[in-house]
Order: C-alpha cells, then sequence, then structure tokens
C-alpha cells in the first residue's frame, strides 16, 4: 500500500515546476507594466525637464511656471541671431526697432511666456470638484450604510451606482453642458433669450430662470463632481462598514442618538478610508479634458480667473484654463515644431509634478489622521 506521503513527494518535482512557471509568468507582467510605466515617465521627464530647470541660477525656469500664456514670435535680428520672444516682448521689441528689424518671422500659438494660467485653472476645478463630490458623495453614503434599509430598492441604488462609476468621461461632459451650462435654474431680473422657460417670484422682480450657469468655473466643478460621485460613494460606504459594529451599539446604549452615534463613532474612524476616495478621485479629475472642454476651459485667457473682478465670487462664473486642455491644444490644434514640443512636454511635466503633489498631500494628512486613532 503507497503511503499518503509518497504520494505527496512524487507529486512535488511537477507542482513546484508548475508554481515556478506561474509565479514566473505573473511576476513577469508585473514586471513588464512597470518598465512600461517608467519608460514613459523617463520620456516624460527627459523632454521636460529642460523647460523646467536649467543649469544657472535659481535653476527654475521661474517664468515658465509664473508667466501667463502667450503667442511665442522666433525671428532673425538685423545681426544674425535668433530670438525667441513672447508676444508682449517682442511687441515692446517692433516699438523700439521697427518692423525693419524682424526677419524670417514665425509665430507659434500658446507656446511662448507661462502657464500660471492652467495651474491655477487645474487646481480651482480639482478643489472645487473634490468639495462638492465629498459632501454629496459622504452624505449618501451615511445614508446607505446607516439609515437606509436592506431592500432590493436599495440594491438598485447600488448596482447604479457601480454602473455610473464606469461612464466614458465625454458623456459626463455632454451632462454637464446640456444641464449646468444651458439649463440648470437661478435667480435673475433680467432672464437669457436661450432660458427654457422661467417662473416669476411674486415677491419681486425676480424670477427663477432655466438659463444655466454658462460655461464657467461652477459648471466645470459641477460635472466633474457628477463623475467622480460613484467612486467616492462606493468607497466612503465600505469605510463606514468597516466601523466594528460595537462602535455604534455602546455610543446608543448610551443614550446617543443616531446621528450622534455616526458623527462621534462612525465618522472619525472612517476618515482615512474616505480621504483614500478623494485621493483616488484627485487623481481622475485633475486629467480630464472631454468634461471641462465642455463647461469651463477656454485655450487662451488674458487674466486670471481673479483678476479685474469686484466680487470674489464672481470667479465661479468666469471660465478658466486648465493644463488637460492647454495640453490638448498645443498636441492636437498647433502644427507641430520644437518649440510647441518644448511647451507640451513642459506642461506635461508640471502636470504629473502637480497631481504627484496633490496625491501626496492627500496621503500624508490620511498617514496623520490614521496615526491618531486607536481601535
Amino acid at each position: 500500500m503507497i503511503s499518503e506521503e509518497t504520494l505527496i513527494r512524487k507529486g512535488t518535482p511537477k507542482g513546484k515546476g508548475l508554481d515556478l512557471g506561474i509565479r514566473t509568468m505573473f511576476a513577469g507582467l508585473t514586471y513588464l507594466i512597470l518598465f512600461v510605466a517608467v519608460l514613459l515617465f523617463c520620456k516624460i521627464c527627459w523632454d521636460g525637464a529642460p523647460t523646467l530647470f536649467s543649469t544657472k541660477a535659481p535653476f527654475v525656469n521661474v517664468s515658465f511656471l509664473l508667466d501667463k500664456n502667450q503667442t511665442l514670435h522666433v525671428f532673425d535680428n538685423p545681426q544674425g541671431e535668433r530670438l525667441q520672444l513672447p508676444a508682449s516682448e517682442y511687441m515692446a521689441y517692433v516699438k523700439t526697432n521697427g518692423e525693419a528689424s524682424v526677419f524670417n518671422h514665425q509665430s507659434f500659438s500658446y507656446s511662448g511666456g507661462g502657464i500660471i494660467g492652467p495651474i491655477v485653472g487645474t487646481l480651482l476645478l480639482t478643489v472645487g470638484s473634490i468639495i462638492i463630490a465629498l459632501f454629496f458623495g459622504v452624505s449618501a453614503a451615511i445614508y446607505l450604510s446607516e439609515y437606509a434599509k436592506d431592500s432590493p430598492f436599495i440594491h438598485v441604488v447600488r448596482l447604479a451606482i457601480l454602473n455610473l462609476a464606469g461612464v466614458p468621461s465625454i458623456v459626463f461632459g455632454l451632462f454637464g453642458f446640456s444641464v449646468f451650462v444651458l439649463a440648470v435654474p437661478i435667480i435673475t431680473d433680467e432672464p437669457s433669450s436661450r432660458s427654457l422657460f422661467t417662473l416669476p417670484l411674486f415677491a419681486s422682480d425676480y424670477v427663477i430662470s432655466f438659463q444655466g450657469w454658462n460655461s464657467s468655473l461652477m459648471a466645470g466643478c459641477a460635472t466633474l463632481a457628477c463623475m467622480i460621485l460613484p467612486v467616492i460613494i462606493t468607497a466612503s460606504e465600505e469605510s463606514l462598514k468597516s466601523v466594528p459594529q460595537g462602535f455604534r451599539d455602546a455610543s446608543l446604549a448610551l443614550g446617543a442618538t443616531r446621528w450622534q452615534t455616526i458623527r462621534r463613532s462612525v465618522l472619525p474612524f472612517s476618515l482615512p478610508g474616505i480621504l483614500t476616495s478623494s485621493l483616488l478621485a484627485i487623481t481622475r479629475v485633475a486629467g480630464e479634458t472631454a468634461p471641462i472642454m465642455f463647461t469651463a476651459a477656454v485655450a487662451a485667457k488674458d487674466d486670471l480667473p481673479w483678476e479685474g473682478m469686484s466680487n470674489p465670487l464672481d470667479i465661479l462664473s468666469s471660465q478658466v484654463q486648465a493644463l488637460p486642455y492647454h495640453i490638448y491644444t498645443l498636441a492636437a490644434r498647433i502644427p507641430n515644431s520644437e518649440y510647441t514640443q518644448r511647451a507640451q512636454y513642459g506642461s506635461v511635466f508640471v502636470f504629473l509634478l502637480l497631481v504627484a503633489l496633490m496625491s501626496f498631500s492627500s496621503m500624508y494628512l490620511r498617514a496623520k489622521v490614521r496615526a491618531k486613532l486607536k481601535w
């Protein structure tokens, strides 16, 4: 009779070989993905870092970060020197030396000056959409996790939320354009001619006009918030469910209300998971182009959002630039040249650094909050 130990030993060599082969395959696929990602990152750094950094003090091209975007003018002066000047400096040069001093002139749109406008616009869109999405997303997650009873309808709601996470961003862009830009109601005393319809407010001359917010920062933030809501709701609900039920029972046994229990015994311990969902949302929102192209972004803008405004809230109704749309414009709408490539890769490199900074800030905040929790 063959013992169990003999059977195990006879099967061991073959089993080890198969296990080694599968392990090698999975490891190879993993390192292949990592290799491709490293190559891509190195390519962006190799082409974009020279635009941002220099070999002379202060070793950072501050003008590229802090100047407004302009058209780049490339020409020869009477001495045969090849000059590259943004539009403002080019106009000053022509005013001083005359047009006769310009030879072999070429101009490249959006390739001169800096990218402070797109940087500011990207930050405003990201922060605004995260604030809106966290408020509504966490509220929905609290209801689904703490208040809603398990029923077929709630199952359908959860399924709908999961399905929304897979909707393409272009669809959210069209939704934001048709709802937030053209149709959302506002209170005004001068309704637009394109208003769908108006409802009078009998107490004054104001009416509720369904005319939308136009293309604006507010419309862009609302559209991006709708796009990331499924991620935040799902992650926040799972984080709330991970808090032990004993915390709730102990709080209720001490006489606390349901809301007091959620606010003091559940939310603080689920905060790291909620911050994780915001981290995932940041990485998606910051890189979107289609939604903001329909609702908020412009290719060129002379002023920063707050310049020339007496009321700070007017920023919400202004259009903004954004790094993803700026990169798309340089790559797809401008004839390719060494000057547009330099601006393009420089913008991509700064964009990666900006997204990394926001992500690491969220990770640091999550780690600090998690370190304070003892349970």
